[in-house]
């Protein structure tokens, strides 16, 4: 069996058979960073955050400071979606927002109190769980405590990610008000039988009048989120979803796989391994999205995003300046990410941090007046080397020598010596192209990219236990 992937309408549409895609797909990081989350240590804590957070705050004086992303995790939801692996409290009592958002707000001051200054924001992103358990007046109240902080500019992408069962079009409208221009509506399927599977009922219609209404309020970027791979899914129950996403028009669409690991999290117990698609199946929907896709015109941006010429994300593509960072892709400049919430991943400078987990764990920690940091790493030279490859794989789906050897003053073919004989294969599978200056991923390459980048992953190289991942595909 084959699928066929392509990366613009007007290229060759390549083939993945079936062998090839075995012997090059293994669980493997998502490389949302490098180092990975799980190679983060309980070592890094409150104070180590600080040092970074003062080190930043210290260079803002010679320079300006450098713009700053921000993550705010909301960790409601009222149902439980069975596939889901976010960090997540399932709750109907609304009234446990309250507390949740005053110690939010002692977090964000005590950031704003290690960092001096207002500093300037141009991308904000509220995820979970879901934000929109918040009511208006409390997603007001947050913004309110952000901006107080922070200095947003004018242009920048505020994003937010919303459950279309949660939602009416006028509280769109106050979204819009409140500053956000980006949306992203968690869609995942939109056949019944796979809704009722994974606990997600929502129709058709009700995604259709919020995506107009979206529309209507002049969103700059409308995203949907699809997921192949989900229990009770066929290549031609899927293909009716793509086909329905398409009439929608979003401007970006994310089309992850869905990775079930029961042993890690709870709620995929319920989900019968029975019912879920074979290996072939799943790769025949991926073709027939991406191919779906990009004859409705959308451009295949890398892994799992698709996105309009217009959309911004593509033209930061074209362009080459395509980033990765704990939401994805994103056409934001490699800069700092403040990650506010309980279990919120940031990264400041050469450091990366991760809050508690746990809501009591992450309240503990503020009312002693501490920031609820629980674990990070602080990168080494070489983890800023390699983290610079992996991420030209991940994002421009090519690798220029010359470029990585004037920022981090090596030669690729000495350093990286081994990870380019083990390419070798990959090379003669038309997985990638080894020039004699740099790494070209090709179209077919794209199936497996996360699996080329792992051959540059140190860290994963050194322990081979990879079961904690999800399959590349």
């Amino acid at each position: 069996m084959t699928a066929p992937l392509a990366t613009s309408c007007a290229e060759p549409v390549p083939v993945l058979c079936e062998a090839l895609l075995h012997r090059f797909e293994a669980p493997g990081p998502r490389y949302t960073s490098y180092p990975t989350a799980d190679r983060f240590v309980e070592a890094f804590g409150p104070n180590d955050l600080l040092r970074a957070l003062a080190q930043r705050a210290r260079g803002a004086t010679v320079g300006g400071p450098a713009p700053l992303s921000l993550y705010v995790h909301i960790p409601f939801c009222e149902s439980v979606c069975y596939y889901c692996a976010c960090n997540k409290i399932i709750t109907k009592r609304h009234e446990r927002a309250a507390p949740y958002l005053a110690q939010l707000d002692t977090e964000i001051e005590l950031i704003h109190g290690a960092l001096g200054s207002a500093q300037p924001v141009t991308q904000l992103h509220l995820g979970g769980g879901s934000p929109t358990f918040l009511s208006d007046a409390e997603l007001s109240q947050l913004m309110t405590s952000l901006r107080r902080a922070f200095r947003i500019a004018g242009n920048a992408e505020l994003s937010i990610e919303v459950d279309p069962r949660t939602v009416v079009p006028t509280r769109l409208s106050h979204l819009r008000q409140l500053g956000f221009n980006r949306i992203s509506f968690g869609v995942q399927d939109f056949d019944p039988q796979v809704q009722e599977a994974v606990h997600r009922i929502q129709s058709y219609a009700s995604v259709r009048e919020l995506m107009e209404s979206a529309r209507a309020l002049r969103f700059e970027s409308i995203n949907a989120d699809l997921i192949y791979g989900l229990p009770m899914q066929t290549p031609a129950t899927f293909a009716r979803t793509v086909e329905q996403i398409g009439t929608l028009r979003p401007d970006r669409i994310a089309l992850y796989a869905y990775a079930h690991l029961p042993q890690r999290f709870k709620p995929q117990r319920r989900i019968q391994a029975i019912d879920l698609p074979t290996p072939a199946q799943r790769i025949e929907m991926l073709g027939g999205a991406i191919t779906g896709f990009l004859a409705r015109g959308y451009g295949y941006i890398g892994m799992d995003h698709f996105a309009l010429p217009n959309d911004s994300l593509a033209v930061a593509k074209r362009q080459g300046r395509l980033h990765r960072n704990f939401q994805g892709y994103s056409t934001q400049p490699d800069c700092d990410l403040i990650g506010l919430g309980v279990s919120a991943i940031g990264r400041v400078g050469a450091t990366y941090y991760q809050n508690a987990k746990t809501l009591p764990e992450y309240e503990d920690a503020l009312h002693q007046g501490q920031l609820p940091v629980v674990r990070g790493i602080s990168l080494s030279r070489d983890d800023v080397v390699r983290r610079a490859v992996i991420m030209a794989l991940m994002c421009q789906g090519r690798v220029e020598f010359e470029s990585i050897e004037l920022a981090h003053l090596i030669r690729m073919n000495e350093y990286f010596a081994r990870e380019l004989g083990e390419l070798v294969a990959m090379q003669q599978a038309g997985l990638v192209e080894i020039e004699p200056h740099a790494i070209q991923v090709t179209a077919a390459g794209w199936y497996v990219v996360r699996a080329i980048a792992m051959v540059f992953d140190r860290h994963l190289q050194q322990d081979r236990l990879r079961e904690r991942y999800s399959r590349v595909i």
